[in-house]
Protein backbone atom coordinates (compact mmCIF):
# COMPACT_ATOMS: atom_id res chain seq x y z
CA UNK A 1 0.00 0.00 0.00
CA UNK A 2 1.53 3.42 -1.01
CA UNK A 3 1.56 5.97 2.27
CA UNK A 4 0.67 9.56 1.91
CA UNK A 5 3.93 11.71 0.29
CA UNK A 6 4.44 14.82 -0.86
CA UNK A 7 6.11 16.28 -3.65
CA UNK A 8 7.83 19.13 -4.15
CA UNK A 9 9.74 20.88 -7.25
CA UNK A 10 12.69 23.49 -6.68
CA UNK A 11 11.56 25.63 -9.75
CA UNK A 12 15.01 27.52 -9.26
CA UNK A 13 16.93 23.99 -10.04
CA UNK A 14 14.77 22.41 -12.76
CA UNK A 15 15.95 22.42 -16.49
CA UNK A 16 12.98 21.13 -17.88
CA UNK A 17 14.53 18.18 -19.16
CA UNK A 18 11.11 16.33 -18.61
CA UNK A 19 11.83 13.21 -16.96
CA UNK A 20 9.41 13.01 -14.25
CA UNK A 21 6.94 14.03 -17.14
CA UNK A 22 8.00 10.75 -18.72
CA UNK A 23 8.66 8.87 -15.37
CA UNK A 24 4.95 9.76 -13.83
CA UNK A 25 2.36 11.44 -16.20
CA UNK A 26 -0.17 11.15 -13.76
CA UNK A 27 1.85 13.30 -11.35
CA UNK A 28 3.87 15.51 -13.55
CA UNK A 29 3.58 17.69 -16.44
CA UNK A 30 5.82 20.98 -18.24
CA UNK A 31 4.40 24.25 -18.50
CA UNK A 32 4.61 26.33 -21.24
CA UNK A 33 8.00 27.40 -20.68
CA UNK A 34 9.17 23.56 -20.70
CA UNK A 35 9.80 23.58 -16.95
CA UNK A 36 8.26 20.62 -14.41
CA UNK A 37 5.15 21.41 -12.63
CA UNK A 38 2.73 18.87 -10.66
CA UNK A 39 -0.64 18.29 -12.25
CA UNK A 40 -3.37 20.05 -10.13
CA UNK A 41 -4.05 18.44 -6.41
CA UNK A 42 -1.05 15.64 -7.19
CA UNK A 43 1.04 17.04 -4.39
CA UNK A 44 0.25 14.51 -2.56
CA UNK A 45 1.46 11.41 -5.83
CA UNK A 46 -2.12 10.66 -6.05
CA UNK A 47 -1.06 6.85 -4.76
CA UNK A 48 0.96 6.81 -8.23
CA UNK A 49 4.16 4.45 -7.32
CA UNK A 50 6.12 6.27 -10.48
CA UNK A 51 6.23 9.76 -8.23
CA UNK A 52 9.76 8.49 -5.78
CA UNK A 53 11.26 7.30 -9.48
CA UNK A 54 10.30 10.71 -11.07
CA UNK A 55 12.50 12.31 -8.30
CA UNK A 56 14.95 10.16 -8.98
CA UNK A 57 14.85 10.45 -12.56
CA UNK A 58 15.54 14.33 -12.24
CA UNK A 59 19.00 15.30 -13.61
CA UNK A 60 19.75 18.24 -11.04
CA UNK A 61 17.54 16.26 -8.47
CA UNK A 62 15.10 19.50 -8.35
CA UNK A 63 12.25 17.32 -7.28
CA UNK A 64 11.96 16.03 -3.28
CA UNK A 65 9.39 13.60 -2.21
CA UNK A 66 8.54 13.19 1.60
CA UNK A 67 6.69 11.44 3.83
CA UNK A 68 4.71 13.33 6.37
CA UNK A 69 5.47 12.98 10.27
CA UNK A 70 3.23 10.82 12.31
Amino acid sequence: MQTDIHISIDTDACIGAGQCALAAPGVFTQDDDGFSTLLPGRENGTGDPMAREAARACPVAAITVSEPAG
